[in-house]
């Protein structure tokens, strides 16, 4: 049987992968910044094949401690590398990078596509693309493939609060359950962006993982562009709440892209892939999700 071995097995998409795919994770509380652990682990997993999930993933935080964020995704990333080369690997890694890695894309080369150029603008979007380009160097002179994914805004149950939509679910359940007044906090919800489900995004990587091409790049996204104001009247709808929405300034995050959607033509064209979950369905399991918290 093949072994699995996944690295941020406790994130959002580590638990669905978990759910989903037969994996060996990382010991808890392994930091893979601790090359010794790192290698003694990996030494005694033997994996097959790696899916890399692990990272400081928090965009405000990385501007709070960029140091830190690029410990852990960039030298975290090439520990694992040699850690597996120490063992002679010969299977396969998928990296997970990130859409956040082009940066601000003109509206003219919407959707954005794998060859367009990196532009990152904050310390995360920085330390994936570094990460990224070691990877690519590893597949092609380390002696086992690696292919790489370039993630948008995952949705679904189970995600952090941290992020809007879902934040906007938990604040509306808890309106709806009489636990908060009918008063949403938002920042600013007039920006588009591209949002997958995240048992999408899981068996995406699950195919990228076993048809992707060595050294190859793919998006993984939806194709369809929503505003986070379209998102929010939806969840609003669906709950069947009244809301005053109070836009917050200590939300508002600087140089914000106006607009974002990508293609996953690539993505399909070598592995079949296509999102199968509407977006209505993910916004519903979200609600769904926190209603079983809250209660």
């Amino acid at each position: 049987m093949v072994k699995h071995l996944l690295t941020g097995a406790n994130g959002f998409v580590g638990k669905t992968m978990q759910a989903a795919l037969p994996c060996v994770p990382l010991p808890v509380g392994l930091d893979l910044r601790d090359r010794a652990a790192l290698n003694a682990a990996i030494a005694e997993i033997q994996p097959d094949m790696v899916i890399h999930l692990a990272a400081q993933s928090f965009v405000p935080a990385s501007f709070e401690n960029p140091h830190e964020t690029f410990d852990i995704n960039f030298y975290g990333t090439l520990n694992l590398l040699e850690a597996l080369q120490s063992i002679g690997f010969r299977g396969r890694m998928l990296f997970v990078g990130s859409g956040d890695t082009y940066g601000q894309v003109p509206e003219a080369a919407l959707p954005v596509r794998e060859e367009h150029p990196l532009h990152p603008r904050n310390p995360y979007a920085v330390s994936k693309v570094a990460a990224e380009a070691l990877c690519y160097q590893w597949s092609q002179t380390s002696g086992f493939e690696i292919v790489m994914a370039r993630p948008f805004n995952h949705i679904g149950p189970g995600q952090s609060p941290r992020f809007a939509i879902t934040d906007f679910a938990r604040q509306i359940t808890e309106i709806r359950l009489g636990q908060r007044p009918p008063a949403l906090q938002v920042g600013d919800i007039d920006v588009t962006r591209d949002f997958t489900d995240v048992r999408d995004v899981e068996r995406a990587y699950a195919l990228l993982l076993e048809k992707g091409r060595n050294g190859g790049v793919y998006n993984v996204c939806s194709g369809r562009e929503h505003s986070i104001r379209e998102l929010l009247q939806r969840l609003i709808a669906l709950a069947g709440v009244v809301v005053r929405i109070d836009q917050v300034p200590a939300r508002l995050r600087p140089a914000e892209q106006r607009r974002m959607v990508a293609s996953f033509e690539a993505l399909h064209r070598d592995t079949g892939w296509q999102p199968l979950i509407p977006i209505e369905q993910s916004l519903q399991d979200l609600l769904n999700d926190w209603e079983k918290q809250l209660l």
